[in-house]
This record gives C-alpha cells, structure tokens and sequence, in this order.
C-alpha cells in the first residue's frame, strides 16, 4: 500500500472586500483557491445562485477534477499498452439536480476525443476507458466522507 499523499488549498472567501454578507440577495459569492507555488483560481458561485458567470464554480471545478483525472490516467495505461496519444480532448458535462431533498451534481458524462498514432488497437483502445474510470483516483472519491473541521470566529463591527 502507498503511503498517503496530502493536497492542500486555501480557499478563502473574496466577496468581503465588498462589505459583509447580511442578505441573501446582495452579498457577493467570490472566493479564491491558492495553492502554494500555483496561480489562483478566482471562483463564485453558479450564475442560478447570484454568482459570477466569468468566474469558475465548484460544480464547474468539480466535472473538470473528474475530466483530467480520466484523461491522466487514460494516457498512463495507453503508454504502457504502447499506443501513441496524439491528442485527447474532452467536452465534460456535469448535471446537477435535485435528489431526495438535496441538490446534488448526480451525473458527470466525459465525452473524450482521442487521436491515436499508427499501429493502435482500436478495440484496446476503447477498453482503457473502463480501466481508466476504475483507476482514477477522483472518480473513485467522489462519494466518500466528508468531515468538517471548521474554525469559528464571531468579529464584532
């Protein structure tokens, strides 16, 4: 078994240079994600929650995470099948919906487009994808525990 590996980001909510959020309706969903040594990525909410639509949102993050963790793993196996990728590209998509009583992104289709060197086996090819999908370490997390170490403080104006 590996030893675990640790992934670390600051996510810290932006929207409070703009005042404090004391209505629904008016305060601003910006936040951003650092990771150390790695540009920002400035994020809001979906567009249906008053949110940003020239910023990322987490769903959006979210079908991306599964996307590349598909397309990385895809290309590791296909390596070591000896096919040679010459190109990958993938039109993810993400569905969110209500289920039960909770909202929930409950679909993320990948729709991959793969340009494969001379000599490939298609049908090998075709069947990486099933391996990649076992194998991807996102796709495998997406319906584990989540804990909540949260850190209160209460700043009197």
């Amino acid at each position: 078994m590996a030893n675990p590996h640790f992934y670390r980001a600051k996510v810290s909510w932006t929207g409070g240079e703009h005042g404090p959020a004391v209505s629904y309706e008016s305060y601003s969903r910006a936040f951003r994600v650092d990771m150390a040594g790695k540009a920002p990525i400035e994020g809001s909410a979906d567009p249906s929650y008053r949110g940003d639509a020239a910023r990322v949102n987490p769903e959006e993050l979210l079908v991306a995470s599964i996307s590349a963790c598909h397309l990385l793993t895809y290309l590791a196996l296909a390596i070591r099948a000896r096919m040679d990728v010459v190109s990958y590209e993938d039109e993810a998509e993400g569905i969110m919906q209500m289920e039960g009583e909770f909202m929930k992104v409950t679909d993320v289709i990948l729709r991959p487009s793969i340009v494969l060197g001379p000599g490939a086996d298609l049908d090998k090819a075709q069947a990486l994808h099933d391996q990649a999908h076992r194998q991807c370490f996102v796709a495998n997390s997406v319906r584990c525990d989540i804990r909540v170490e949260a850190m209160i403080v209460i700043r009197e104006l």
